[in-house]
């Protein structure tokens, strides 16, 4: 075997798991990734690391263990299930083949056996054919610094989408996209975390709260204090289930760099960094982007969007990417008045008014993350912005955008 397999192994008996451990170690084509006692933990981990296979030890009371070999059958069809225990009558192998496991193992392990054992799941996964799963496109709309108007932006973006979105929020400690909708949800994110272990897509259906035929969202905890018991490997799961079904997933998370946020990024396949252009705002994005660098990210995942852009602002943009290392893909405009009115009435401003200079602008930037390529502006189309921005006369009335950036 030119990769050993992998396994996890759950046993209620420390010395059966001890025993099997052992003869695993002793193994050079095999390696243990996990192990435990708790079947919900143990699905986790299955679901996170993918073994080669699972060995379940059977004790004298089976059932649990029966159930979660079914469990795993049916859910898992990629792992291959090994059955193991001191008791080898044919009628404990029957029930547990029949349950879905593909091999039994008596306890002690004999290495004659278990070898037997790994040259046959070797041919399982040599032999297998796994359907490829969906997994739709995810992104993140994430802003370190409060204020910039990243929900207005993430909630315009998934309505301006047009595969099947679902809409995440993911401040789960405030979060307000419900008012963003006009929806009032009946169930949050804390219910799809609680029911992880059996989400299908009539289950996951059930827990989000739909907008159109097109939107859905999921919505933050009512309670504050139904955020607790959410994990980070929590969000993993339910965000990987959410690609298998939406074509599209936004997410709007916290500004902070916790663990629950740092699981939707690492997942994201893109990042749209919103800022808006003044000198804390840009600062915060400059430190966003050497955490992001830290973290190991490509710079081609995060894509940077300036929100409430107005001809007004006396900042040079072409100074602004340089500072930032990375090029803008969009200039949200500033319009105060249209923005709050959409946001008070529930309803997306892509779909409210849809002519409105900031609709347009974000659906051309949701039709640039959607395609991944590089925003084309016609030169005339920015013609008078970039006009009046640069224009001579103002020049000197204007404040050396790079000596401030300097003394920040």
């Amino acid at each position: 075997m030119t990769q050993p397999l992998t396994f996890v192994v759950l046993s209620t008996d420390l010395d059966n798991f001890k025993a099997i451990r052992s003869a695993l170690t002793a193994e050079a084509g095999a390696q243990l990734l996990a192990g435990g006692n708790d079947t919900d933990q143990l699905y986790e981990e299955i679901v996170r690391l993918k073994p080669s296979a699972a060995i379940i030890a059977l004790s004298e009371k089976s059932d649990a263990a029966l159930r979660f070999i079914e469990r795993l059958a049916s859910e898992c069809p990629s792992v291959a299930l090994i059955s193991a225990a001191h008791n080898n009558s044919p009628d404990v192998i029957l029930q547990s083949l029949r349950a879905g496991a593909r091999e039994f193992l008596r306890l002690p392990i004999s290495a004659d056996e278990l070898r037997t054992v790994l040259a046959r799941v070797a041919t399982f996964h040599a032999t297998q054919v796994q359907k490829p799963k969906h997994k739709g496109k995810m992104v993140a709309v994430f802003s370190s610094k409060g204020g910039c108007g990243t929900t207005f932006v993430a909630t315009n973006l998934a309505a301006s989408a047009a595969p099947r979105t679902c809409l995440v929020d993911l401040n789960l400690q405030a979060g307000d996209l419900p008012l963003f909708l006009g929806v009032d949800p009946k169930y949050s994110i804390a219910d799809m975390v609680e029911n992880r272990s059996q989400l299908d897509e009539s289950l996951m259906a059930s827990f989000v709260t739909p907008y159109s035929s097109h939107l859905s969202l999921l919505a933050a905890p009512r309670q504050a204090d139904s955020a607790d018991e959410i994990e980070p490997q929590h969000i993993f799961t339910v965000l990987q289930r959410l690609r298998e079904v939406y074509e599209y997933v936004v997410i709007d998370p916290q500004h902070t760099f916790d663990s629950i946020t740092l699981a939707a990024l690492d997942q994201s396949d893109e990042i749209v960094l919103v800022l808006t252009v003044d000198i804390p705002a840009l600062r915060s994005t400059q430190r966003a982007l050497e955490i992001f660098d830290r973290l190991g990210y490509p710079r081609k995942k995060i894509r940077i969007v300036v929100n409430r852009w107005s001809k007004q602002i006396d900042l040079d943009l072409r100074e602004v990417e340089k500072f930032l290392g990375e090029p803008v893909i969009g200039f949200i405009p500033s319009d105060y008045q249209v923005a709050v009115t959409s946001i008070n009435l529930g309803q997306p401003l892509v779909l409210s008014d849809p002519s409105s200079k900031i609709a347009q602008e974000i659906r051309g930037i949701s039709q640039r993350i959607s395609v991944g390529v590089a925003p084309i502006i016609e030169p005339q189309s920015r013609k008078t912005l970039w006009g009046s921005l640069f224009n001579k006369e103002q020049a000197k009335s204007r404040i050396n955008f790079s000596t401030s950036l300097e003394k920040v």
